[in-house]
């Protein structure tokens, strides 16, 4: 018989983004609201560096968040929302990236090496 505890399952995610803490804990609350169906959340407990999000069901997702020297370090886990975890932190911008503007594009002649 298997000793494995539930928790073993429980998935950690992390990324890193140029949002701040409270930026990030807005997103997440938002992001989870719009999920369809049974993968929406809604926030049960805040604080200052985490939200606790329950789903249908009673599932439990929890983002964290807290400022380093490189960005935004972000965790989100969860047992069964582990795709919309990954989805959400894809959606932040993440730490090196600079938006681009149209004077910033190169030329296709340029590109190509032309």
């Amino acid at each position: 018989m298997s000793s494995s505890h539930q928790q073993s399952s429980r998935q950690l995610q992390e990324s890193l983004t140029t949002w701040s803490v409270s930026e990030v804990l807005q997103q997440a609350v938002e992001f989870f609201a719009r999920q369809s169906g049974i993968y929406s959340a809604f926030p049960e407990k805040q604080g200052p560096s985490h939200v606790v999000l329950r789903g249908q069901g009673g599932e439990e997702l929890v983002i964290a968040a807290r400022e380093t020297p490189q960005g935004t370090a972000v965790s989100g886990s969860s047992y069964l929302f582990d795709q919309q975890v990954a989805r959400f932190l894809a959606s932040m911008p993440p730490v090196g990236s600079l938006p681009v503007s149209a004077s910033a594009a190169l030329p296709a002649s340029v590109e190509g090496g032309a």
